[in-house]
């Protein structure tokens, strides 16, 4: 399992060294929509690249932060204009099911920005996250806003970690999974404070 890994960020990092920033926008946009590309095999092989000088670093996130809201939006508008009723027969091709994006929607129309900023962090999450928004027609400005807060989160993490770990394939293995359960305890304190703080709001 570390061999295949190693062989595919070295790929990865090649690959994207050639191709250059548009590759990671490409990669980020399809990350955000239903393909089920993990954005891990995109940011951390650009962290990699600029830590090796093929790229600047801080352009590399900025273009997989760009890519990321772009494929979010592009979700969104194809979501608002199928409608439920499509939605509901093609989910199943994207491992949506019916039950699921009812479950989703009806918690959406009270918590829509958290579920956002919330789903940009959670893996298998962030790949339809914008789907309920767009169905529920969520305010643009919002979904915009912390679509960017939760997605520049998430690639900061990924690239500083194929940045600051640079060549050592097996440690940023190591820390992949540190790493999501860490995000996973950090949300679970942001829905903890959200429950509380929101009475107070109303």
């Amino acid at each position: 399992m570390h061999s295949l890994f190693s062989s595919l960020i070295t790929f990865l990092t090649n690959f994207i060294g050639e191709v250059g920033y548009l590759g990671i926008f490409i990669g980020m946009f399809l990350e955000s929509t239903l393909v089920p590309l993990p954005s891990e095999l995109v940011m951390i092989p650009a962290g990699l690249a600029a830590h090796a000088g093929v790229m600047n670093v801080y352009l590399a996130l900025l273009v997989g932060v760009a890519g990321n809201v772009a494929g979010a939006v592009f979700s969104y508008y194809l979501a608002a204009s199928i409608g439920r009723t499509i939605l509901f027969r093609i989910g199943k091709y994207f491992f949506l099911k019916a039950e699921t994006i009812i479950k989703i929607e009806k918690f959406f129309e009270s918590h829509g920005p958290i579920s956002i900023f919330i789903g940009r962090l959670l893996p298998g999450f962030r790949h339809f996250i914008s789907i309920p928004a767009g169905v529920a027609k969520m305010d643009m400005k919002l979904f915009f806003i912390y679509t960017t807060l939760g997605s520049t989160i998430w690639n900061i993490v990924l690239i500083a970690l194929g940045f600051f770990i640079g060549s050592n394939q097996q440690l940023i293995e190591k820390n992949l999974e540190g790493i999501a359960l860490g995000l996973f305890g950090i949300c679970a304190l942001v829905v903890i404070g959200y429950i509380f703080l929101k009475p107070t709001r109303k």
